[in-house]
C-alpha cells in the first residue's frame, strides 16, 4: 500500500468550535449509551407517543433483553436480524445483541417477502428480533432459513396506556389503526419474555473497539444483497465527527433528536440512535414520518438536531405554514440522501429560525463523510466538507491512482476512521471498491479551493428516490418476471418531490398490448412501495452497445427529450 497525504484545503472553512481532527476512538456502542445513562439517570432518553423512557429505565431493559437473548443461545459474533421499525423496542434490541458482542444486522421491514428472504440468505442469521406484522413473513422462509429463536415486537406495548385503550375502541378507524401495527402471532417468543429476564451480569465479556458491530445492507448496481461490515470502532468514530461538527448543540437533556427517518437506513441509524445516545439526548421516535404527529411534539419538544431528507423538510415546513404551528427551536436540520434545492433552505430557516444543511454520506462509511459549515459560510448546492478525520481525493475514474489536477472533477475517494473494511462474506467486491486504501464512492466531484465538494455525477447508476437507493437491476430482473415484458431498463428521472422517480422503459413481447399501470401492479407484488417505477413508459426497443448492452444513459436522455418535447 503507497502512502499519500493529500491537502486539506477545508480545514480552513470549518466553523467556530469544529475540530480540525479528532483522537482516536475506544471501547464499543455499548459504553455510549452507558456514559449517558451514569450522566443522566433520570433525564428522558426515549419518547414515543408521549410515554418516556428514562435513561436508568433504558439500562435496565437493555441488560435484561441481552440476558434473554444470551438464554435463547445468542453468542459473541454471531448476527442477529433486526426487523423493526422506529420504537423503543428497536433501540433496546440494538444494544442488547452490541452487549453480547453479537452483530445487528438491520432490516426494512416493509420489504417483500422476497427481498428480505434474499438478505437472511446472504448474512445466515439464526436469531431474529422482529415486528409482529413481518413475523409471517420470516416463519415462512424455506427451510434452510430455518432460525433458532424468533423474538417478536408488538409496537404498541410502547404506547403510553390510554393511546393503547384506543386502539381497542369498537370502531373502525381505531381497528384500522391498531391493524397497521400489530398482528397476532405464535410459535414466536414475546419481547416481554426477555424483559422478564435478569439482568445480564455486568462482568459478562464486551465488545472491543475492532469488533464486527453492524452489517449495513446497501443496493450494489447489480441489485445483489451487500452487507457493509461496519466495527463499533467505524460507528464510534462516525458519532463523535457528527458531535465534533455541532459543537453548538450541547449534551445533556436539553438536546432533543427527532428519529423521522428509519433506523433500519444507515442514515437514520448513525443520526437518530447512536450520536442522539451519545448526546444524553431526548430521541423522539416517529415509526413513519406524519407531519402533524412531527408538529405536535414540536409545541413541547422543539428539535435541537433533526435530521432529514428534502422530502421531509418540504412537507413538515408546508404543514407549518397551513397549521399555524412554528418551527421555531429547530436549532440543526441536517439533510442527505439527495440533493438539498436552495429554494428550500431559506423558507425553512426563516421559519426554524436555525440552520438547514445538506450533508453527504454512503453505508459503507457508517454513513457520514462530509457535510456543510453549521455556520453563515455554508455554501448551497454542495455537500459541504469533510468531517475531521476524514481524508478525500479526486481521482480519473479509469486510472484511480492518478489524482486529477486542483479544481477538476474525478472521482471521490476517500478515507478516515468511519470507512468499511468490506463487505460481509465477499472478499472479490471488498477488493474492487478499494485503491491503496482508499475507498471509491464511484461518485464524481469537483473540490473548490475552500474545500468544498459539489457532486456532478455518478459512476453508479444507482437511483436515489426519497433518501433511498435503488439498484436498476433489481427492478429490472424483478419487471422481467411479468409474462408481457421481453426486455426493460430502469433509469432514474428528476423529480421535483423526490430527487429522482424510478421510471422503467418496457419492450412488450411480440403481438402484446402491454398496460403500464398492469406492469406498476405486478411490481408492487415483488418490491418494497419505493422501487415500484413512478411510471411505466412503452417502448420499441432499447438503445445497446455493440457487445449488446442497454445503456442506460442513453435510455435516459431519451425519455428526458420525450417530457422535454410534450412540455
Amino acid at each position: 500500500m503507497t502512502t499519500y497525504d493529500p491537502p486539506r484545503p477545508w480545514v480552513g472553512s470549518y466553523a467556530a468550535g469544529v475540530p480540525d481532527d479528532l483522537d482516536p476512538v475506544s471501547g464499543s456502542l455499548v459504553d455510549i449509551v452507558e456514559a449517558s445513562v451514569r450522566d443522566y439517570p433520570d433525564a428522558p432518553a426515549l419518547q414515543f407517543f408521549g410515554r418516556e423512557t428514562t435513561y436508568r429505565e433504558l439500562d435496565e431493559q437493555i441488560a435484561r433483553a441481552a440476558a434473554g437473548l444470551r438464554d435463547l443461545g445468542v453468542r459473541a459474533g454471531d448476527p442477529v436480524a433486526i426487523v423493526l421499525p422506529n420504537c423503543p423496542q428497536h433501540i433496546v434490541a440494538f444494544y442488547a445483541v452490541l452487549r453480547l458482542g453479537a452483530v445487528v444486522v438491520e432490516h426494512n421491514p416493509l420489504y417483500t417477502p422476497r427481498e428480505l428472504r434474499k438478505q437472511f440468505e446472504d448474512h445466515g442469521a439464526k436469531h431474529a428480533v422482529v415486528w409482529s406484522k413481518v413475523v409471517r413473513t420470516v416463519q415462512e422462509f424455506p427451510a434452510d432459513l430455518r432460525l433458532d429463536s424468533l423474538v417478536s415486537i408488538d409496537v404498541t406495548r410502547a404506547m403510553p396506556f390510554a393511546t393503547r385503550a384506543a386502539l381497542r375502541l369498537p370502531i373502525a378507524k381505531a381497528r384500522e389503526s391498531r391493524a397497521a401495527l400489530h398482528e397476532r402471532v405464535s410459535d414466536t417468543v414475546p419481547w416481554e419474555t426477555l424483559l422478564s429476564s435478569e439482568r445480564l451480569p455486568a462482568g459478562h465479556p464486551r465488545p472491543a473497539t475492532g469488533d464486527l458491530a453492524i452489517i449495513q445492507y446497501t443496493s450494489g448496481t447489480t441489485g445483489n444483497p451487500k452487507g457493509a461490515a461496519l466495527t463499533h470502532r467505524n460507528l464510534l468514530a462516525n458519532a463523535a465527527q457528527a458531535r465534533a461538527w455541532v459543537p453548538q448543540i450541547v449534551r445533556g437533556d436539553g438536546c432533543v433528536v427527532y428519529a423521522v427517518l428509519p433506523m433500519f437506513h444507515a442514515y437514520g441509524l448513525t443520526l437518530c440512535l447512536t450520536f442522539a445516545m451519545s448526546m444524553g439526548a431526548r430521541l423522539v421516535l416517529f415509526p413513519r414520518f406524519d407531519p402533524d404527529m412531527v408538529l405536535a411534539v414540536t409545541k413541547k419538544h422543539p428539535a435541537t438536531f433533526l435530521p432529514l431528507v428534502p422530502p421531509i423538510a418540504d412537507r413538515l415546513l408546508a404543514a407549518s405554514q397551513h397549521e399555524g404551528v412554528p418551527l421555531a427551536g429547530t436549532d440543526v436540520a441536517i439533510s442527505g440522501a439527495m440533493a438539498l434545492p436552495h429554494d428550500l433552505v431559506v423558507p425553512f430557516e426563516e421559519a426554524s429560525g436555525g440552520y438547514l444543511v445538506e450533508g453527504y454520506g454512503l453505508s459503507e462509511c457508517s454513513p457520514v463523510l462530509m457535510a456543510n459549515p453549521v455556520a453563515d459560510n455554508r455554501r448551497a448546492g454542495t455537500v459541504g466538507l469533510p468531517l475531521p478525520g476524514t481524508e478525500c481525493r479526486v481521482v480519473d475514474p479509469d486510472e484511480p491512482t492518478r489524482d486529477v489536477p486542483a479544481g477538476e472533477r474525478g472521482e471521490l475517494l476517500v478515507r478516515g476512521p468511519q470507512v468499511f473494511q468490506g463487505y460481509y462474506g465477499k472478499p472479490e467486491e471488498t477488493e474492487a471498491v478499494f485503491v491503496d486504501g482508499w475507498f471509491r464512492t464511484g461518485d464524481i466531484v469537483t473540490i473548490d479551493d475552500d474545500g468544498f465538494v459539489r457532486i456532478v455525477d455518478r459512476i453508479k447508476e444507482l437511483i436515489i428516490t426519497g433518501g433511498f437507493n435503488v439498484a436498476p437491476t433489481e427492478v429490472e430482473n424483478a419487471l422481467r418476471q411479468h409474462p408481457d415484458v421481453a426486455d426493460v431498463a430502469v433509469v432514474g428521472l428528476p423529480s421535483g418531490h423526490s430527487g429522482e422517480d424510478v421510471v422503467a422503459a418496457v419492450v412488450p413481447r411480440p403481438g402484446v398490448e402491454l398496460d403500464p399501470e398492469a406492469v406498476r401492479d405486478f411490481a408492487r407484488g415483488v418490491l418494497t412501495p419505493y422501487k415500484v417505477p413512478r411510471r411505466v413508459v412503452v417502448v420499441a426497443d432499447l438503445p445497446r452497445s455493440l457487445i449488446g448492452k442497454v445503456l442506460r444513459r442513453q435510455v435516459r436522455e431519451r425519455l428526458v427529450a420525450d417530457e422535454t418535447a410534450r412540455g
